[in-house]
């Protein structure tokens, strides 16, 4: 299989785009001055539930302690930056918005688990479902849910699977939660680009972990 590569670039109408769009704000300051910003908007798509994101982070743990507390990330192509990204399973078009309920965002987080990874969970294994956050706020109306959720195994560490859209190209990792922060830098190093959320947790886990054992 030859790997992918950018081919093209153009610039892109509104008109003409299918996901996302260029949106001209028109606003007043503070100070009572009148600014322009600009930032791009996602396109709700016909048969899609919403135009958000849920991330889903997912707690690998043995029934039996046979395997240290692991997670799952994926590794697929991400065009913009022309680059393998490696990230947390994430799912467009989601309900995450007021429309939608937490239950919503959780049964589509967990559904997209499954299809992505093959890890399966129900509702009851959801951690922790956040509040609606932003993507990246000046840059983009996007917004989006955390689903945590913790898959118990009977025993030594299972792969199962994975089932994804005609398309995806997933590669999916596994990784022990301790090394996650060492196994990103690694992979930095050799030339992928690696998810600011998925960076960001690894650091904040890093750094609790030195905090607790006195080494901060």
């Amino acid at each position: 299989m030859p790997d992918p590569k950018i081919l093209s670039t153009e610039p892109l109408d509104n008109a003409q785009s299918k996901f996302i769009v260029l949106t001209k704000i028109h606003y007043q300051d503070q100070d009572g001055k009148k600014r322009v910003w600009e930032c791009a908007e996602r396109k709700v798509v016909p048969g899609q539930t919403g135009k958000d994101a849920v991330a889903i982070f997912a707690l690998l743990k043995s029934k039996t302690n046979a395997f240290p507390l692991s997670t799952v990330i994926i590794e697929q192509y991400r065009p913009p930056l022309d680059k393998h990204s490696f990230q947390p399973v994430r799912l467009l078009n989601a309900p995450t918005d007021a429309n939608g309920s937490d239950e919503e965002a959780q049964v589509a987080a967990l559904r997209e688990l499954e299809e992505e990874t093959g890890y399966k969970a129900t509702l009851q294994d959801v951690v922790e479902c956040t509040p609606t956050v932003a993507s990246d706020p000046g840059m983009t109306t996007t917004k989006m849910k955390l689903v945590v959720v913790k898959v118990e195994l009977e025993d030594e560490m299972e792969y199962p699977p994975a089932s994804p859209d005609p398309g995806e190209h997933i590669v999916v990792r596994v990784v022990e939660l301790a090394q996650l922060k060492q196994v990103l830098q690694d992979y930095d190093q050799k030339g992928f680009i690696v998810d600011a959320r998925l960076s960001h947790f690894a650091s904040g886990y890093d750094i609790a972990e030195r905090i607790r054992n006195g080494r901060l």
